[in-house]
């Protein structure tokens, strides 16, 4: 007998409740209830799900997008933001805080919901798997989502892009972890984090600015140096012989009243001396693909303007 607790229940015409994707709990339909008491408060949350009006008890509940309904827990719900959040990530790295029949359990009732995806892949020479959300996943998030005033909205992210790095982008989710333990211990609140496609795609857009909307535009951006740097500069990012440098992830937090970051990068053996040596001029964390963290603020050399990058821009 399922242990579902159903927090809504459609129509009798079996229609998911016009609530916009969230859920109220029986016998009110004001739409200001809040989720059930024993869901603890916003503050004391995984960072990546501190915007997510979903499950965060081991009770599942019934839950409603426009994809379907789904009856899920909180440990899934955690999954479900930490896949989103970093796009493609090693399921290895999603089972350290429960155990392993629950993990594997939680990864199989996502996948057999169509929310994730899990493909087999060899990492850092061994075989496991990867995961990534399905638009269904990603939907589901987005539709339970809410972000307080003045405060950014966590990005959440479906499928992947460059299948050829993925044993590059799947090792950012561990190194993450180490970053948050870390500051979380020194007493910092995560409010989120930003992964360097979301920064990458408003330096083009920056940059596209006098191109968009001109039928003959050649792609080829006309920001001088100097407005480059100045807007390096606004978005705390450095700048080495032209180019912006850009970490391969953004965690924002803050700490005794102050809003903080910490950009993160990933490094790999394929990293060459040149690249490594404009890491360690960025101030970036750096973490060795496989290990520890190396070494505080070093960072990762940016690839010179892609033309390509562009055109989705303009479109």
């Amino acid at each position: 007998m399922s242990r579902d607790r159903v927090l809504e229940i459609p129509g009798e015409d079996g229609r998911r409740p016009e609530s916009g994707g969230r859920e109220l709990p029986r016998g009110d339909r004001s739409g200001g209830a809040k989720r059930a008491s024993q869901s603890p408060s916003r503050e004391g949350r995984d960072p990546l799900v501190r915007q997510l009006n979903l499950p965060q008890g081991d009770a599942r509940e019934r839950v409603w997008s426009n994809h379907g309904s789904y009856s899920l827990r909180g440990s899934e719900v955690r999954t479900l933001a930490a896949v989103g959040a970093f796009r493609v990530v090693n399921v290895d790295d999603l089972g350290t805080e429960r155990g392993a029949d629950r993990w594997r359990g939680d990864l199989e009732h996502l996948r057999q919901n169509g929310l994730i995806e899990i493909r087999a892949h060899v990492l850092e020479g061994h075989r496991t798997s990867v995961a990534t959300l399905t638009p269904g996943g990603k939907t589901l998030l987005e539709q339970h989502q809410s972000a307080g005033a003045g405060e950014a909205r966590q990005n959440y992210y479906a499928g992947l892009v460059k299948p050829r790095e993925v044993p590059h982008d799947a090792a950012i989710y561990r190194a993450y972890q180490t970053t948050a333990g870390r500051l979380q211990d020194g007493g910092a609140r995560i409010h989120r984090v930003v992964l360097d496609y979301e920064l990458k795609r408003e330096y083009q857009r920056f940059l596209q600015a006098n191109n968009r909307g001109k039928r003959h535009a050649s792609g080829r951006p006309d920001r001088s140096l100097e407005e480059i740097v100045a807007w390096a500069a606004a978005h705390k990012l450095p700048v080495e012989d032209g180019h912006v440098q850009f970490p391969d992830v953004r965690v924002e937090y803050e700490q005794d009243g102050r809003r903080e970051r910490e950009d993160v990068e990933v490094a790999t053996a394929q990293y060459n001396a040149r690249q490594m040596g404009a890491k360690g001029r960025s101030g970036f964390t750096i973490h060795r693909s496989g290990t520890s963290r190396l070494g505080g603020n070093s960072r990762s050399g940016a690839s010179p303007f892609d033309p390509h990058a562009a055109e989705q821009v303009l479109r």
